[in-house]
């Protein structure tokens, strides 16, 4: 690959020249004008991920200013043609395991640079945010608290961009009241793969609406969301419980996602012969002290710990602590275990920041980190539990270990994202950090057993946040939907020009 760059320093843009491989040298270089900038070193950043195990550099990143810089960038790869092997990835803030947001030799568009103006609309009932998509959810939920309102579902992590979340499928404990963040969005913002700029909804567009929601990066990269709002509580009570029996602990779980009056956040956390402070990136009752909430060892046992909170405002505290004292009494947890703090609705959703810069400052937030997240049908729980949990699964000191049911009926069947064919499945997800070469080698060959289990059971299950080395697995992961994702590949971004490293489509080279 060749490359020319010229900036100007009266206008604002810079025009990047390209020389698509495979081209000869003879042959006329192309301008792409932006408003932002290339960067073809120092992009090592661009090449690793939060996963840490695949690494791939580019050939150049994109630090766009404008919505039309994307458009430029992508629709000029798009006229590049079959002649080139150029790619392109959207990165938000780098939060993919595998390599996902990675663009090799290609072309990786850092979204973080479009923050911009965010615009809060309160239209009756129905309030939204309107939010680029660099955005990070931290930011769109400290501007929208100032007009007392705030996004309806979230991650557990805050510190991840709206359209890398929203590519995905954003999951956390208020998913079994909500749905998922793909849920609660009005209308988009999408530059598909041949750089066309597209506003689309449910009543516009629906196709490539439906498809970009939880769509891999697959049909175009999200540029700007409108996002549902609700009013936002001041406090939040915050409540932990533990069981020593899985099915009364899963009961209890699903009783509460049933129940008409119930919490507003319900997760749970698997303990597996933990022997020391459990390693829980995730959550803490103290946000300043992310290592007083990891209270329980289980001396060789399997335990199940119930994470649910309540969201009040100071004057409704008396009320919501009989709401509390009464869902409580209908459970069936160690009542020696109880125990209820008192934080603000912003330190408990932001708990996981608090913890990543204790662990930042010990040098352990970057180590890989082989994630394995799966969605188990209601019906096949306890068999994967009885599998898995305490046999497979040996120890939870490398990280927590989440699992918690949601509903389907909240999930919209018309977005790319593909779940059990149940009306009740449960997240289970696997959040180990390893701090030596053998511990993850390790880790991933337990990831394997675990696929494997499921596999031989005939459990059903369905990945979340997957990744495939043939495109016979994707396949397999859409089922009967694979069809549609097809075609919606076909229609919006034929070349297979964007996102390269989900691994589901692959750039075709003609040699011309």
């Amino acid at each position: 690959m060749l490359l020319k760059q010229h900036t100007t320093t009266n206008i604002l843009s810079t025009t990047v020249l390209l020389l698509c491989c495979c081209m000869p040298l003879s042959l006329p270089t192309v301008p792409i004008p932006v408003h932002g900038r290339f960067t073809f070193d120092g992009n090592e950043f661009a090449g690793r991920d939060f996963g840490n195990q695949l690494h791939s550099l580019p050939w150049a990143v994109l630090h766009p200013k404008k919505v039309s810089d994307v458009a430029s960038t992508i629709k000029h790869v798009w006229h590049m043609g079959l002649a080139s092997a150029m790619t392109v990835a959207a990165r938000g803030h780098g939060h993919s395991l595998l390599g996902q947001a990675q663009a090799p030799h290609g072309i990786v568009i850092s979204m973080e640079s479009l923050r911009g103006e965010m615009q809060v609309v309160i239209k009756g009932k129905s309030p939204y945010v309107d939010a680029p998509a660099g955005e990070l959810w931290i930011n769109v939920l400290h501007h929208c608290l100032i007009h007392g309102l705030a996004p309806k579902s979230w991650t557990d992590y805050l510190h991840l961009t709206v359209g890398g979340t929203l590519s995905n499928a954003g999951i956390s404990g208020q998913a079994f009241r909500h749905g998922p963040q793909i849920s609660n969005v009005h209308q988009l913002e999408v530059i598909t793969g041949k750089g066309e700029v597209v506003v689309c909804s449910e009543e516009k567009n629906a196709d490539l609406f439906h498809g970009v929601l939880g769509g891999l990066g697959q049909f175009g990269i999200i540029t700007r969301a409108r996002i549902s709002l609700e009013p936002a509580p001041k406090r939040v009570k915050w409540i932990r419980v533990v069981y020593s029996d899985f099915a009364t602990f899963a009961r209890d779980q699903e009783r509460l996602i049933y129940a008409e009056k119930t919490f507003d956040y319900i997760e749970g956390l698997v303990i597996v012969n933990r022997t020391g402070l459990i390693n829980n990136w995730r959550s803490s009752f103290d946000p300043q002290d992310p290592d007083e909430a990891n209270q329980f060892v289980s001396d060789g046992r399997t335990l199940f710990c119930l994470e649910l909170t309540m969201n009040f405002n100071p004057d409704e505290e008396a009320h919501i602590d009989k709401d509390i004292e009464s869902l409580l009494s209908e459970l069936s947890y160690i009542p020696s275990t109880l125990f209820v703090t008192q934080v603000s609705y912003v330190e408990f959703l932001d708990r996981v920041h608090a913890a990543e810069l204790k662990l930042r400052s010990k040098g352990l937030w970057d180590l890989p980190h082989p994630w394995l997240n799966l969605l188990i049908p209601r019906s096949k729980i306890h068999t994967f539990a009885d599998g898995v949990f305490g046999n497979i699964l040996t120890d939870t000191n490398s990280g927590p270990v989440l699992i918690y049911p949601v509903n389907k009926s909240k999930w919209d069947n018309r977005t790319s994202f593909v779940t059990p064919d149940e009306d009740v499945f449960y997240l289970v997800a696997f959040l180990p950090h390893a701090a030596e070469s053998e511990g993850l080698q390790q880790l991933q060959d337990q990831n394997r057993r675990i696929l494997n289990f499921c596999d031989s059971a005939e459990l059903g299950v369905k990945q979340y946040l997957p990744h495939y080395e043939s495109q016979e697995e994707w396949r397999a992961h859409f089922g009967p939907r694979w069809e549609i994702f097809a075609q919606r590949k076909s229609a919006y971004d034929p070349l297979a020009i964007l996102a390269p490293g989900q691994r589901i489509f692959q750039k075709s080279i003609s040699i011309l």
